[in-house]
């Protein structure tokens, strides 16, 4: 893109000069004409005179008119280069544009905008072997919403996916620009928090409370229960997470023993 945008600028300085040129090439030629023709303008009677200034005359509006012809030629060749080189950025930026869209299709979730299960699984296997490497301490949050299925059922599902939508900008707002925040499908989100330990997680947790989502002037109630593991030296990433879903599931089947606050 920059090489064809100093390919224009080349192009506009060649345009400028040619112009130039020609501007001061056909005054040149027109002093010449008029310094052959003035000296003779005198001489009326001279048959031959007349005749030879008749022939230089014509033979310089000739050159004028073939340059103004070469000229002409020229800008139209360079009108045309122009035009491709512009068609050709409109085509290069719509690549761009697209291979954009792909690239998000291929790494985000279309719904809520943080990352998807595939990246994040390969995130979290990058995570495991840099703590592995660098005895970096790493913690992932297994989050799922409670009652989502109740919200969907008195609310309807675009109501389900607004508060969907409204969850991940609140883990993101909660946690930090190095930690990563994704869906895994439904209402299942996960966070990864490199460099931080099972003891500092208490920090993030204290911003993961509940909040409220206002859905066609009703409040919707939203909470979720949060499964937190630390890396182990030499654990896996899936027994990883598979510790943080265990004790996510330890959670939820403890919040089911206290009362919940209703959906109003």
């Amino acid at each position: 893109m920059n090489e064809i945008q100093v390919i224009l600028r080349r192009l506009e300085n060649r345009d400028w000069w040619l112009w130039s040129g020609a501007i001061i090439v056909t005054l040149l030629l027109t002093g010449a004409v008029v310094s052959l023709s003035l000296p003779h303008l005198l001489q009326v009677d001279d048959a031959e005179s007349q005749f030879n200034l008749s022939q230089q005359v014509r033979a310089l509006i000739g050159l004028v008119l073939l340059f103004d012809i070469y000229t002409i030629y020229q800008q139209m060749q360079m009108t045309r280069l122009r035009r491709q080189l512009v068609q050709h950025m409109n085509a290069n930026a719509a690549l761009e544009v697209r291979a954009e869209e792909l690239k998000n299709l291929a790494v985000l979730d279309p719904l809520t905008g943080v990352y998807n299960r595939r990246l994040v699984e390969e995130r979290l296997a990058e995570e495991v072997s840099r703590s592995q490497r660098g005895c970096r301490p790493l913690t992932v949050l297994s989050i799922d919403l409670d009652n989502f299925k109740q919200i969907n059922d008195c609310y309807g599902h675009s109501a389900g996916d607004l508060v969907l939508q409204e969850c991940a900008a609140h883990l993101k707002k909660a946690t930090r620009v190095s930690d990563m925040v994704a869906r895994l499908g439904g209402d299942e989100f996960l966070v990864l928090l490199p460099e931080c330990s099972e003891a500092q997680v208490a920090h993030v947790l204290a911003h993961l409370g509940r909040f409220e989502v206002d859905f066609k002037e009703r409040r919707i109630p939203v909470a979720f229960s949060i499964g937190c593991a630390e890396y182990r030296a030499t654990e896996p990433p899936a027994q990883l997470l598979g510790r943080a879903d265990q004790n996510l599931y330890e959670e939820k089947r403890s919040r089911k023993t206290s009362s919940l606050t209703p959906l109003v």
